[in-house]
């Protein structure tokens, strides 16, 4: 009879990436955007490039860590995370985007708002870096997208004031629906946060109607 396996895990160094559209002019503030399941963030850039009004701030998209091919093995997609080693891939995701954050106020000014944008798997990431991370954000954007189940006032930081958000979702997505809003919205009030709630007509994806809320909810934070 072999003997029992035991699983063991160890902590690797590894390297990500994001893409940076500098501000025409002096910077109003950093837009930090988070791509979906299967995207990367060149895609997700030309989507915050598309945002109206925007001019003045740093359009930044963040690469996942995990990286596939897609079924042809042309393009390199990404991942934010599975559910396999669910939370120490939490805890690196957060000390990554840390990072990111401490190296575009460095770059672009270290006193300027900082705004996340998540899309879809990416809109739990925004969540996470704004709650769990170092630094503070002045306003979270959701795209067919939840607040992680993890997240709860007890384990988030203590920003001095809760951040502007916004949660959207088109009324024909039949993943990020009516009741999932719902249930983020109730989910997030503990936390002092009260986001905006936008349904567009649509489905998984990003609309005009969503791009103006965005420069709307924006607006009034450079």
């Amino acid at each position: 009879m072999s003997g029992a396996v035991g699983e063991h895990v160890v902590e690797a160094r590894t390297h990500g990436r994001f893409l940076v559209r500098a501000p025409q002019g002096e910077a109003a503030g950093i837009l930090v955007g988070f791509h979906g399941q299967g995207e990367n963030a060149a895609l997700h850039l030309a989507e915050l490039e598309a945002i109206p009004g925007l001019e003045g701030w740093a359009r930044v998209a963040v690469d996942a860590l995990h990286a596939f091919y897609d079924r042809r093995g042309e393009r390199v997609l990404r991942s934010w995370m599975t559910r396999d080693l669910r939370e120490a891939a939490i805890a690196d995701n957060v000390a990554y985007v840390d990072a990111v954050l401490d190296r575009l106020r460095g770059l672009i000014g270290r006193h300027l708002p900082v705004a996340l944008l998540g899309f879809s798997q990416g809109a739990s990431m925004a969540w996470r870096a704004a709650l769990l991370g170092r630094h503070e954000v002045a306003a979270v954007i959701a795209l067919a997208g939840d607040v992680p189940p993890e997240l709860r006032p007890e384990s988030a930081g203590q920003p001095s004031q809760p951040p502007r958000a916004l949660i959207a979702h088109g009324d024909a997505d039949s993943w990020y629906d009516a009741e999932r809003l719902a249930a983020d919205l109730a989910r997030l009030a503990p936390f002092g946060i009260r986001p905006v709630a936008l349904t567009f007509p649509g489905g998984h994806e990003w609309t005009e109607p969503f791009r103006a809320a965005v420069t709307a909810r924006l607006s009034g934070l450079d």
